[in-house]
Parts: structure tokens; C-alpha cells; sequence
């Protein structure tokens, strides 16, 4: 999209996988006019990464299906871990913050007060749950944290860094608030009307029109090699030749693609794991929820299987079906326990994930009825898992990285979630950035 925009850009390939565009990005349109949401469900507009994100859907024309979720919004206001046994809202605004509410034993005000009269760390990173526990308290980074780090990054909050998780925690600064539309309106989260799909698809349509762009999909790349002409893409039945690649494969799947004159790249590559996710969406005839609000959370000490329900009808009642009334519910289930409780990725039934997913939303929910629909995903294509996770010291690997091409002059950009941030904006700016570095605006 960058490229197309670039007047210095005369010709883009891209290299697709798969059968479709869009990555982790898919939505299940039924043809009854429901949505479901088998990756990112809604897109944060906060920040300078949000804001591109935002101006990229109205320069698509996607303005009008944008469905934002206000900070007034219940859905906003009301968020739950499920902690023995019960769901606890967790507090918000200043009087919550005042007062002890489960499952807390002391006023959330009393950590952050604390807090000030922490000294900061020296090292250069720590794990999450170091930093949380060391600033405000092992209490808040065993409950809360450890959720958050499930719920964002299927991953475990000990393993995790600070540092390249939280990149403002770790500096101790917030993160600047959006401008335009999203700020005048507070909006706290979006998505659009056919799903988040649409994104990709209209990237797709924008591409094709430009004239500048050939797609190529069903074309995996088996390996690539370099000299001075430039790049040599092996696929499947050809190769493609060019100037420079922008990689926005998984961090393990470049590496397997190097060649051997990238030996030390690749090892770095190598060393950026990430996980599997089950994803079951559910659908209730009903109204079923006890409450109202986005979803739950559990702590890895409740379930590590369970990472959380998403409340789908609550901040997107849009994606229902129109003459109907039901529930809407996406249990996510794995991440960094995956194997540890589900086996191999490879071997787990939809049966026994689908199984599972409606007994926890029984369980802590207290809905008895069986779904009237069902859909069971595991986020995993070629045993490339989904969520990359950035472990103690990842943003001193990624630099080394760079510095490594650079030192060899190599024509290659590194783009995507293994590098510089999970979420969809934050993957959108780096393909942003990545033009703008080759280009030097």
C-alpha cells in the first residue's frame, strides 16, 4: 500500500502463501449478515500508530463501515477476570481505584502510590511480571498482568519483556492520544461493518487498481538468494526477481528461507518464538450474559488453558444477526500453554477445543443452553504459530538484526508482528516505516 503510494516505486510484487490476503485477519460472514471474528476482533485508535491505521481506512474509502465503541460504552467500562471461582469487574475510574474490590485486598490507588518511592531498575530489560510486581506489587502482576499478557499476547507475563511488550510502562510515559474523529468522540476501540477483513481486502482492491502491484497468492517461497543483480525468489513453479525484499513472513519462516551467507541472521530469526491459539466462536440463542461489558480474563493460576471469553455482541451488536436475538461469544483458548494442556497443535480435535470452550462458558458464565453455532479455528498455517513473543532482550535481537543487514548492505526490510509489535496498527506502521526508511522521508 506504502509502495503503490510512492512515486519513486514503479513496480510491487507480492508473495502470498496462501489462497487470500490478510494474514491472521478473517472474518466468517454468514449469509445471514453475522460476523465472526477468527483473528482481531477491534483495533485501538490511540497513539500515533492508531491514528495512520485510521487514516489509511478513510484514504480506502472505508470511513462510513467503520463502527467505533465510545469510552462511555459499556463494553468500555466493563471489563472481568474470572479469579476464584467468580467474575470480578475490575475497577475503574477514580472511586474504583479508592476503594477494595475483589479480587484485590487493597485499594488499587495504594500501588500506584506506592510505586513512586520505587527506585528504577538498571537493566536494560526485565520480565513483566518482575516489573509490575517489583513497582506495584506481586498482587497486581500475579491477577491482573498475568491476564493482561494472556489476553494480549497469549503469553506468559514471567517470559515476557517489558520492555518490547510495554515499551511506555518500561520508559514510565503514556501513550500520546489520537487526533481527529477518534479523540473528538473518545473512542476506545473500532471495527467495521464487515469485519476486520475488509481491511485487507480493500488493501487488496487498491493494490489491483493502482497498477503498480502484482499479486501472487498460492506462491510459498522456498528460498531466496543473493548477489550483486539483486534478489532471487525460488517459488513453487518459478522465480521472481528484485531490488529489494520487504519480509513480512513469521520470524522462523525467513529464517528457513536465508541463505547460508545469512548464517548469523537466521540464528537470530530463529530465537523469536510464538505460540498457538484455538479460537471458538460461539453463538447463543438469547440473551445469555449474567453481565454486560467486553469480556473476561482468567490469570494462568485459575486455567492456563482458558485465556479469555470475549462479550463479541456486546461492543459490536452490528455483527449479529438482524432478525434475531443472540449471543455472540469468542472463547480463546492455548497461547504459551498450549502444548502443556492441549498436546500438539497437530493431533488436537475441534471436538475436544469446541468441548472445552462451551464447558468454561457454562462454568463461569452459568449458561446451560448449547450453542446454536458453532466455528473452532487454530491459529496456526504450516506450523507458523500466530502470536510472536517478544522474551527478555527481543529488542536488542531485532537491532542486531538490522545492524547485520546493514553491515552487508543487504536489500532487505524486516516488517511484521515478530519484530516490532503484535498489534494490527502497529504492523500496519511498520510496513509504513519500512518505505519510508528505503525512501528517506
Amino acid at each position: 500500500y506504502y509502495l503503490c503510494r510512492s512515486p519513486q516505486v514503479t513496480k510491487v510484487i507480492l508473495i502470498e502463501s496462501s489462497s487470500r490476503f490478510g494474514g491472521w485477519l478473517r472474518s466468517t460472514r454468514r449469509p445471514d449478515s453475522a460476523v465472526f471474528e477468527q483473528g482481531p476482533r477491534g483495533i485501538r485508535p490511540a497513539g500515533a500508530v492508531g491514528q495512520n491505521t485510521l487514516n489509511m481506512v478513510d484514504d480506502l474509502g472505508l470511513g462510513r463501515e467503520v463502527l467505533p465503541v465510545l469510552y462511555s460504552h459499556v463494553a468500555s467500562k466493563n471489563r472481568f477476570l474470572y479469579v476464584n471461582g467468580r467474575l470480578n469487574r475490575m475497577p475503574s475510574g477514580l472511586r474504583g481505584l479508592l476503594r477494595t474490590t475483589p479480587p484485590f485486598s487493597r485499594p488499587l490507588l495504594y500501588s500506584l502510590a506506592s510505586e513512586i518511592l520505587v527506585k528504577k531498575s538498571k537493566e536494560e530489560d526485565e520480565s513483566v511480571h518482575s516489573f509490575v510486581s517489583r513497582r506495584l506489587g506481586q498482587e497486581l502482576a500475579d491477577l491482573a498482568v498475568d491476564s493482561l499478557c494472556r489476553g494480549v499476547f497469549a503469553g506468559d507475563c514471567r517470559k515476557l519483556s517489558v520492555r518490547s511488550c510495554f515499551p511506555p510502562l518500561f520508559k514510565l510515559k503514556t501513550v500520546c492520544t489520537s487526533t481527529g474523529s477518534a479523540k473528538k468522540e473518545s473512542w476506545a476501540q473500532w471495527s467495521l461493518r464487515g469485519g476486520l477483513e475488509t481491511l485487507p481486502e480493500s488493501i487488496a482492491e487498491y493494490l489491483q487498481r493502482s497498477g503498480k502491484a502484482e499479486l501472487q497468492k498460492n506462491a510459498p517461497v522456498k528460498n531466496i538468494s543473493h548477489s550483486e543483480l539483486g534478489w532471487k525468489i525460488q517459488l513453487e513453479d518459478g522465480v521472481v526477481s528484485a531490488d529489494h525484499i520487504i519480509s513480512a513472513l513469521p520470524a522462523k519462516a525467513l529464517a528457513c528461507v536465508l541463505p547460508p551467507s545469512c548464517q548469523s541472521l537466521t540464528q537470530m530469526l530463529q530465537d523469536v518464538h510464538a505460540v498457538t491459539v484455538a479460537v471458538v466462536n460461539l453463538e447463543y440463542d438469547g440473551s445469555i450474559l449474567p453481565v454486560q461489558g467486553f469480556g473476561h480474563l482468567l490469570p494462568s493460576s485459575e486455567d492456563k488453558g482458558l485465556l479469555g471469553v470475549v462479550y463479541d455482541s456486546v461492543p459490536f451488536p452490528e455483527h449479529n444477526q438482524p432478525n434475531r436475538e443472540t449471543t455472540r461469544l469468542t472463547v480463546m483458548m492455548g497461547g504459551a500453554w498450549f502444548q502443556e494442556v492441549f498436546g500438539d497443535p497437530e493431533s488436537v480435535t475441534s471436538e475436544r477445543l469446541l468441548k472445552q470452550a462451551c464447558e468454561a462458558v457454562c462454568r463461569q458464565l452459568g449458561v446451560k443452553a448449547a450453542p446454536i453455532w458453532s466455528h473452532v479455528s487454530l491459529q496456526r498455517v504450516r506450523q507458523s504459530d500466530c502470536i510472536p513473543q517478544y522474551y527478555l532482550g527481543h529488542s536488542q535481537r531485532v537491532e542486531s538484526m538490522r545492524s547485520f543487514i546493514r553491515s552487508r548492505n543487504l536489500p532487505l526490510s524486516l516488517v511484521g508482528s515478530s519484530f516490532d509489535g503484535v498489534s494490527v496498527n502497529d504492523v500496519i506502521f511498520s510496513g509504513r516505516a519500512a518505505v519510508e526508511e528505503l525512501f528517506g522521508v
